[in-house]
């Protein structure tokens, strides 16, 4: 297989953790999708990444599509136990993590991009996403409670978006006081023990 992606995006991110907490074989192609010499429409036409290629050529893509495909690859280290309720649990989490980082690209964007002029900027867009991001980080924290993991007692799809998350509000946005959810700090701590959140964190 072949992935199609950013160092710095948190979606690729998550994928990549997927990936190795599954042991499963890839190859890792960076793209720029900003770039004019970008041919990521070739593969997905949403121009986004991460985009995964499978071994027949056919594309997979939205990170949350391609995770869960991913999980069903391999019996090791399964991210997505369970059916109906507790699956519905995990991708809840997932979607809420994917939520901050979807307001943390927006503002981001909305704050550098360089399609725009000062002028052109909006800081109530800003506002209101920084909004959902702190509504979010609240919402995690009362979620996860005094609970080992997102879902239970297990690492599950929910930690690794979790982690993807509050991973990329440090690499970005360093000054949102997410570790004042101690628990949420716990959390994180123990995420980046592990090996492949190591090598996969997006850095400077």
């Amino acid at each position: 297989m072949k992935l199609i992606g950013s160092l710095t995006s948190p979606y690729v991110c998550k994928v990549r953790i997927v990936l190795a907490e599954k042991k499963l074989d890839y190859q890792l192609v960076t793209e720029d999708v900003w770039s004019p010499a970008t041919t990521i429409t070739a593969s997905n036409p949403l121009g986004k990444v991460p985009c995964l290629i499978m071994e027949g050529g056919e594309s997979v893509f939205d990170s949350r599509v391609i995770v869960e495909y991913l999980d069903t690859l391999s019996p090791v280290g399964k991210l997505m136990t369970g059916g109906g309720r507790e699956r519905a649990e995990i991708k809840t989490w997932e979607a809420l993590a994917d939520g901050i980082m979807d307001a943390a690209i927006l503002a981001r964007l909305e704050a550098t991009w360089s399609g725009r002029t000062d002028s052109q900027r909006s800081q109530a867009w800003i506002d209101r996403q920084m909004g959902k991001i702190d509504h979010s980080l609240l919402a995690l924290s009362q979620g996860l409670g005094d609970k080992p993991y997102c879902a239970g007692i297990h690492m599950s799809l929910a930690d690794i978006a979790v982690g993807c998350a509050l991973g990329y509000l440090d690499f970005r946005f360093p000054q949102i006081p997410w570790r004042n959810h101690a628990n949420l700090h716990k959390l994180f701590d123990k995420l980046m023990q592990r090996q492949s959140f190591i090598d996969c964190m997006p850095r400077a």
